[in-house]
């Protein structure tokens, strides 16, 4: 039989450090059949029946709702049918492969890969938040939820799983997290980033149709409904919602053909869905205790969120835009005089009507809005000086950041980030699935970016420790209470350093 191979690259790394690492998402890969007597607990025969039926579409985003690859290549063509991921797991290493599937041997192979703690996350249950029958979609929610909680009991001084939480209602998202952290135990919540809707005007007048349109609700902004109450709710339950949202399907990730077309910037898109609406919704103002992970999708796009956030406020603001953007403003008879100027055979358009109403219109002087208080889109958020954002932004939001990509160094780069500001990237090894061939070389792969020169020490001690033990604790203090992480809970400055000819041991 093989054995784990405790020399790996990553364990090497490992006693280099002087702090403990803290994986923010790994995947488990689900025994099925495991999974299924749990389902028929819930919900009985005939709901794994159901879920059966459609256990193919799971990760379908096809807006027929037929599986691609039960499709021939007309019919794809046809329906426009989105390619989804095939070929999805490593499996040239037989030890590996086991070991994302059975949390014992994962446990007793951590140290290999140099991880003191870890946060995993579903792989079958992704597509959960697709599943449009709401009875179905809440039956294998729970179910998965009392799956996890009894296999990772164990293995909880190390490991802890994230629940899934429905979100197509406020009341399902409710009553899952009560299920999930009240009854189960659970620490970690995983939420759906955006739920797609039928458009209203479909469903009166085509309803036949509906099934192929829809808009996006963000869950915050412009929403069906109010989902403060789950925010709330996180609160009262001390759980601080993650989002791993999937976009392909939508958009232009529609490939027919190439899965890697639809898949490239997917959790990135998703991620900055929600992040925005809850941001410019004003939820991180009205919940300032709570924070919230974006995973899979890096930290590039949230610092390109950020900033240019940053530079919406200083351009629209209220007070910059009626200085400077309020058509009322313009000079009418001067303009006309400069059109009649210098406009020549421009000026001649409009068969004669009147230059200034013509202008009037051209200059949108009749599209204020109804009321003075759609003016200012950042009164949700009560932004009031640039520095609001970064405050209301930065400490809030967690990215999470996967050990191959080469832009996680942009977080920590308080140069080019507006007001000085460094993003909480959170180190998230993805183990258990396709771009994780090889387990024991995540974080090795994660430390080449200190190796080069792009992150100091330092900052590889906020990305693999220091940020996720804030984005844990802010919201839990106890979270790591009769863990490995215990006496590290009230830890968040930056550990010392060993001394010359010291390595630093486990926590």
């Amino acid at each position: 039989m093989n054995r784990p191979n405790r020399n790996s690259k990553s364990a090497d790394v490992r006693t280099r450090l002087s702090h403990p690492v803290i994986d923010m998402d790994a995947h488990l890969v689900e025994f099925v059949p495991a999974f299924l007597d749990y389902l028929k607990e819930v919900g009985g025969s005939r709901m794994v029946e159901r879920y059966q039926a459609i256990a193919d579409i799971a990760y379908e985003y096809t807006t027929d709702g037929s599986a691609w690859y039960k499709l021939t290549p007309e019919q794809r063509r046809f329906y426009r049918a989105t390619r989804t991921t095939w070929w999805a797991l490593p499996t040239h290493d037989t030890l590996n492969r086991a070991t994302s599937t059975l949390p014992r041997l994962l446990y007793e192979r951590l140290d290999e890969f140099g991880i003191d703690f870890m946060v995993l996350f579903t792989s079958l249950g992704l597509g959960f938040s697709n599943i449009t029958d709401d009875e179905l979609r809440q039956a294998c929610a729970r179910a998965m939820n009392n799956f996890y909680a009894d296999i990772f009991s164990e293995v909880a001084d190390r490991m802890t799983p994230a629940a899934i939480i429905p979100m197509h209602t406020p009341e399902e998202a409710i009553s899952e997290l009560e299920h999930a952290v009240r009854v189960k135990g659970l620490k970690v919540v995983m939420m759906a980033g955006h739920v797609r809707r039928p458009l209203p005007v479909m469903l009166r007048d085509f309803p036949q149709a509906a099934r192929y349109t829809y808009w996006i609700d963000n869950l915050c902004l412009d929403s069906e409904y109010d989902y403060d109450p789950v925010w709330a709710k996180c609160l009262e339950l001390k759980v601080a919602p993650t989002f791993q949202g999937i976009s392909a399907g939508i958009g232009t990730r529609r490939s027919i053909s190439n899965f890697v077309f639809n898949h490239l910037g997917m959790f990135a898109s998703a991620g900055e869905v929600i992040c925005k609406a809850l941001f410019l919704g004003g939820v991180t103002r009205r919940f300032p205790g709570l924070r919230f992970a974006f995973l899979e999708g890096g930290v590039a796009w949230a610092c390109s969120l950020y900033n240019d956030l940053v530079s919406h406020w200083e351009k629209r603001n209220l007070s910059t835009l009626k200085s400077t953007y309020d058509p009322a403003q313009v000079d009418v008879d001067q303009f006309v005089k400069l059109c009649r100027d210098y406009g020549g055979r421009m000026m001649t358009s409009g068969k004669g009507a009147d230059l200034t109403e013509l202008l009037k219109n051209t200059l949108y002087l009749a599209s204020m809005p109804e009321e003075e208080s759609m003016l200012d889109e950042f009164a949700p958020c009560g932004i009031r000086r640039a520095e609001d954002v970064r405050d209301l932004f930065v400490p809030k939001f967690f990215f999470g950041c996967e050990a191959d990509d080469a832009m996680n160094c942009c977080a920590f780069d308080s140069r080019r980030n507006r007001l000085g500001a460094r993003l909480n990237a959170v180190f998230s090894s993805d183990i258990g699935h396709w771009d994780v061939p090889d387990l024991g070389s995540v974080l090795a792969e994660a430390y080449e970016l200190v190796e080069k020169g792009l992150l100091t020490e330092e900052d590889f001690c906020d990305f693999t420790f220091t940020n996720g033990l804030r984005m844990l604790t802010d919201v839990n203090p106890d979270f790591f209470k009769g863990t490995v992480l215990d006496r590290h809970a009230g830890r968040l400055t930056r550990p010392e350093k060993p001394q010359s000819g010291q390595t630093a041991g486990r926590p």
